[in-house]
């Protein structure tokens, strides 16, 4: 989700995200220098998703920290720390089955992940067996970073699309098609 990138300068910021959770975080961190979310995340035991979600200040690619600001890790009542680091090979089945929850959870706690799970190495998850993380609206978090761990091979084929012919005429018009 997030890219390695050098800390870049953005002042108000710190100021701002202190104002907007103040109230609510319950657990914070101090941006140091050369911090990117995924290190943060992963030392301080908070899904990408999270630190994303509480933060809304942070931009998607992370290079808008600032040494000294102020994160929010987690909110009452809706804290994931219990967390998983994406390594190579790893997939959502097998994340589910290492932790012992279903992939509805999984989903849920970690609403970037696609249909196709489409995880990357170094992303961390929530692997809680309960749904805690916060719900957010109108924020986008990116589904794809830049070195995505490819999906396990499945025991169970893909469903193949059928055509009845019906929209043919349709299909004349695209190059890629017959």
């Amino acid at each position: 989700m997030f890219a390695r990138s050098v800390v870049a300068a953005f002042v108000a910021a710190p100021l701002l995200a202190q104002v907007a959770f103040a109230a609510d975080c319950v657990r914070q961190y101090t941006v140091q220098e050369g911090d990117w979310c995924n290190t943060i995340s992963s030392a301080n035991n908070v899904s990408t998703y999270q630190l994303a979600a509480v933060n809304q200040d942070v931009d998607q690619s992370c290079d808008n920290l600032l040494p000294g600001q102020q994160l929010c890790l987690g909110t009452d009542g809706e804290d994931c720390q219990t967390t998983h680091v994406v390594k190579a090979g790893d997939s959502c089945d097998a994340i589910t089955a290492t932790y012992g929850l279903n992939s509805t959870v999984l989903i849920a706690n970690n609403p970037q992940i696609d249909a196709d799970c489409n995880i990357y190495i170094g992303e961390v998850l929530c692997v809680a067996n309960t749904v805690i993380v916060p719900s957010v609206t109108g924020v986008v978090i990116p589904a794809v970073a830049p070195t995505p761990v490819p999906a396990a091979a499945s025991s169970t084929p893909a469903a193949e699309p059928t055509d009845d012919g019906s929209n043919d005429e349709d299909e004349d018009d695209l190059e890629w098609c017959d």
